[in-house]
């Protein structure tokens, strides 16, 4: 993924990047990872990525501790290895908490997020909460489960942020995921409207971050199958077929690969708003338009 951002986004130590990302030591999370020239490139790049999002969106304003949200999914550890790397360079100075809300969800392995987070030293709090039997009893047979249950998982996640003296709730959704709520918002909420990298929530009283704003889903893929992170699969929505959501993931697999680098130009789009050439008069005064005349 290239997305032609400026060279020196990073202020004074942006010379110094590639340096220090290769100092010797790394976190515990990365000891099995691979030495492959392949995978370093990848990495860095993920690096590179995620701290252009927290710096073009100033993530890091006012911020001390983050919560991670950590369902057990390919994005979500991804994250949090790249914070976490970027944590132990002295590159990200928040303290980071991992978070898993085990939502009750069948088949789920309980033992899986904790033994993992334990054996790598990383600070971490597992919660659990059945809002599955809620969703299941309030979402019609044939119906998606996806909006409800991030409803309850994002509020429950918010309390938890709070109880751990947080700032900001930091989540795993990466390019693919902004591009796809953006088409699904355009042709079936009929609004231009995303996923934020930066979000300060109703209350007022936290932040909702997305450091893989920029990060391509396919360097993700790679990244989990590289590290070989103990994936945990959803069974609650990941069996339904037909989801909207899906159906934006095709056709947007399907432009890029008919016409490459589509999905970097509509990510860019989305930083490059026009006002005055759209439809709504609660961006852009039209009616201050007027004529000028030579008298």
């Amino acid at each position: 993924m290239n997305i032609s951002l400026p060279a020196d986004t990073f202020g004074a130590d942006a010379t110094t990047t590639e340096d220090e990302l290769d100092l010797a030591g790394i976190h515990p999370i990365f000891a099995k990872a691979p030495q492959s020239v392949s995978f370093n490139k990848l990495r860095k790049r993920l690096i590179r990525q995620v701290r252009q999002a927290i710096t073009d969106f100033d993530m890091l304003k006012g911020q001390k501790r983050w919560l991670v949200g950590l369902s057990g999914g390919k994005d979500s550890y991804g994250l949090l290895a790249i914070l976490l790397d970027l944590k132990w360079r002295g590159l990200l100075p928040v303290e980071l908490i991992a978070c898993n809300l085990d939502q009750g969800q069948p088949n789920f392995p309980k033992h899986v997020l904790p033994d993992y987070l334990t054996a790598i030293g990383v600070e971490h709090r597992i919660e659990y909460r059945d809002t599955y039997s809620i969703v299941k009893e309030k979402v019609p047979s044939g119906g998606t489960y996806c909006s409800l249950c991030s409803r309850l998982r994002r509020g429950n996640l918010y309390r938890i942020a709070r109880e751990e003296g947080c700032d900001a709730l930091v989540l795993g959704h990466h390019r693919e995921d902004i591009l796809e709520t953006f088409f699904m918002n355009f042709f079936h909420g009929g609004r231009l409207s995303a996923m934020p990298a930066k979000l300060l929530n109703d209350e007022k009283d936290l932040f909702v971050m997305r450091p893989l704003a920029y990060v391509a889903e396919d360097d993700m893929a790679r990244f989990a199958q590289a590290m070989e992170f103990p994936i945990i699969p959803c069974d609650l929505c990941g069996s339904q077929d037909g989801l909207q959501r899906n159906a934006m993931k095709d056709m947007l697999a399907g432009i890029e690969a008919k016409m490459p680098g589509r999905k970097d130009a509509m990510l860019r789009a989305l930083g490059h708003v026009d006002a005055s050439h759209l439809l709504d008069p609660k961006l852009f005064d039209f009616s201050a338009l007027h004529i000028s005349k030579d008298s």
